[in-house]
């Protein structure tokens, strides 16, 4: 393998001994070879350090590097795109998987057309055994030759699974976002960022698997985005404090970007309607909640 790949895939973990060694399987079995595999282990309490230090010794485009704290995982996102040298880029988490074709089909995308910024397909989820859920097409279908189209499509599409992140993305464009930011939904802002630089190009074939499971994101951190514990109602603020983090991040990024004046206040509006629909959604699930136990 050359010094600098093609590719670098960045997988952050934590205590991910359950799905890892099928995840790095499907990895390395992919028909595309040229790229590296870089693992970031936030300080793992189980057999993961084991697992991926055995993984390194056996192929060379596996790196293994080791935090001895947990930073949370917004924090090991980040660092494993820090530690990338690939002209393309792709997260993987712990516990999804790839078929063998996937990254070969993004790459031929990526290298055919300057003007997309991401490349992903179609998406299968999966249950904790592997199992089937469903099979879904991706809303993140962003081929405008509009900015403005591609970044309203993109918002208004915060509420579906952000599968896209997932795909795979031209590193120097990833460069001008501001990556993964630690309050919830931050990926649905990085998402709308790369929106600006480049179109989003959908594959029609199901080569991705999401698996949904009660503790997805126990495999990133001790919490997902703060390594830091805390009952429901620190965990209900977080949330709250999320969405208005969101939204004040995207309307930043809208009053940054080269939209027209109407532009910017259609945006503005649609981002208060979002963030109403949404506080109003967490009021009825804790609503629910409540009287669930009366």
């Amino acid at each position: 393998m050359s010094n600098k790949p093609g590719i670098s895939i960045g997988m952050p973990v934590y205590n991910g001994e359950k799905y890892l060694c099928e995840v790095i399987d499907s990895i390395l079995n992919q028909t595309f070879s040229d790229f590296e595999l870089i693992i970031s282990d936030n300080g793992s309490t189980d057999r993961t350090e084991e697992i991926c230090r055995a993984y390194a010794a056996r192929d060379s485009r596996v790196c293994y590097y080791r935090n001895e704290e947990n930073r949370g995982a917004a924090w090991n996102f980040n660092r494993v795109f820090e530690l990338a040298k690939g002209e393309y880029f792709k997260w993987a988490a712990v516990d999804d998987l790839c078929e063998p074709s996937f990254l070969q089909r993004c790459v031929e995308v990526l290298d055919g057309d300057s003007s997309v910024a991401v490349a992903f397909t179609k998406s299968k989820f999966i249950d904790n055994l592997g199992n089937l859920i469903e099979e879904r097409d991706p809303v993140w279908d962003l081929q405008m030759e509009s900015t403005y189209q591609r970044f309203r499509q993109a918002i208004l599409s915060s509420w579906r699974k952000c599968n896209v992140i997932f795909g795979l993305i031209r590193s120097n464009l990833l460069a001008k976002t501001k990556l993964m930011g630690d309050y919830a939904g931050q990926d649905y802002h990085l998402v709308a960022e790369l929106s600006l630089l480049g179109k989003f190009f959908k594959i029609h074939e199901y080569l991705f698997m999401r698996r949904l499971h009660s503790e997805a994101s126990k495999w990133q951190g001790l919490k997902f985005y703060k390594p830091q514990g805390g009952n429901r109602i620190v965990k209900s603020i977080f949330q709250i404090s999320g969405v208005f983090r969101l939204s004040g991040a995207y309307l930043k990024t809208i009053y940054q970007a080269q939209f027209s004046m109407f532009e910017k206040l259609f945006l503005t509006g649609t981002i208060l309607y979002l963030l109403c629909r949404c506080l109003c959604w967490q009021l009825k699930q804790s609503l629910i909640k409540k009287y669930k136990k009366i």
